[in-house]
């Protein structure tokens, strides 16, 4: 039986991608702020929980992440950029992620397939920037692709059938993105995490370190 581990288990695509693993046998734990009190703006609180794991696990998934502080927005233009509101953007989406990475390498096996999967987005493509905004939340994406990027590197050299991949889950209808979905289709959860699943079935070692959508298709750096 695999076993999977799903942080930000509490949030919409986190929640799903936990239930469908479930669906398809296998062994899930879970780990988020509701629910275990993990913070990942703080390095003690991610080290505690995270050591409390037993591994080896097959699959760990990644699913945390905010558009914008709340009481805040996207920016949409230059002018708007706030360094706190900018720097808490960076410590959620980017640098939280790279200490629960840091912390996951351990507990995936080096004898058999290990994937290692962190939820990014399409607005973090800095190729596929054609409209600006959203400076924050982009920055932070692309930084955490960068570091997907690296961690993948180093994966390979210890974790010979290892897979580490960032992905880009679509527009999907949660309170995420309740105030901004309107001019994208959207899919619900369950079939979002649907989609991110059976991609990250049929990925192999040679793919490691690639950024790929819901569909499978590679998204542009």
């Amino acid at each position: 039986m695999e076993h999977a581990l799903v942080i930000g288990a509490s949030g919409g695509i986190g929640r799903a991608v936990a239930a469908d693993l479930a669906r398809r046998g296998s062994a899930v734990t879970t780990l988020s702020r509701s629910r275990d009190g993990l913070d990942i703006t703080d390095p003690a609180s991610i080290r505690a929980a995270m050591d409390r794991l037993e591994g080896p696990f097959d699959l760990v998934f990644i699913a945390t992440g905010i558009l914008a502080p709340d009481g805040s927005a996207p920016e949409k233009s230059v002018a708007a950029i706030e360094a706190a509101t900018m720097a808490e953007v960076m410590a959620v989406n980017a640098i939280g992620p790279a200490l629960l990475m840091q912390a996951a390498l351990p507990l995936l096996p080096r004898d058999r397939r290990a994937v290692l999967a962190v939820l990014s987005a399409r607005v973090g493509s800095i190729g596929d920037n054609r409209i600006g905004g959203w400076h924050s939340y982009r920055a932070s994406k692309a930084a955490l692709n960068q570091i997907m990027r690296g961690t993948a590197i180093e994966m390979g050299r210890t974790h010979k059938q290892g897979v580490c991949v960032s992905l880009h889950p679509g527009t999907v209808a949660t309170p995420f993105t309740a105030d901004y979905a309107g001019r994208h289709k959207t899919v619900p959860p369950d079939q979002a995490a649907r989609n991110l699943l059976d991609v990250l079935a049929e990925l192999t070692p040679a793919q490691s370190g690639g950024f790929f959508d819901y569909s499978g298709a590679e998204v542009a750096w």
